[in-house]
């Protein structure tokens, strides 16, 4: 998976999303993003059980520059397997995982106290 221009150099409340499509800034995206410190940008994962270390690479690449992440899992929770949860936990990461709505919810939340977050969301 190569790694991705962002769509936007600097994170941003989420301003809405749909079955589809999350909208940031006045702009849309179909499929899944990540929002992370260095911006938004397109995210290769297409459903949670295709999430593999590769997906978690660019959130990896980060992990110094944030302390939280909100994996946001399509419309139904979910549980990370083993080796993803260690991987992250390796790189110095808490991270939630709950809906992809939900996700995109608390992240807002916390990125409006000024909170070190960072979001991986699946389009649902």
């Amino acid at each position: 998976m190569a790694e991705r221009a962002p769509f936007l150099p600097r994170q941003v409340p989420i301003d809405g999303y749909s079955a589809r499509f999350f909208h940031f800034a006045g702009m849309s995206h179909s499929g899944s993003i990540l929002a992370l410190p260095s911006g938004i940008r397109p995210w290769d994962v297409a459903s949670f059980a295709a999430l593999d270390l590769e997906g978690l690479a660019p959130i990896l690449a980060e992990a110094g520059r944030f302390e939280l992440l909100f994996l946001g899992t399509g419309r139904d929770p979910g549980v990370l397997r083993p080796p993803l949860a260690q991987a992250l936990r390796d790189a110095g990461l808490r991270f939630e995982l709950m809906p992809t709505s939900a996700a995109a919810s608390t992240y807002n939340v916390l990125l409006g106290e000024g909170r070190p977050v960072g979001a991986a969301l699946i389009s649902v």
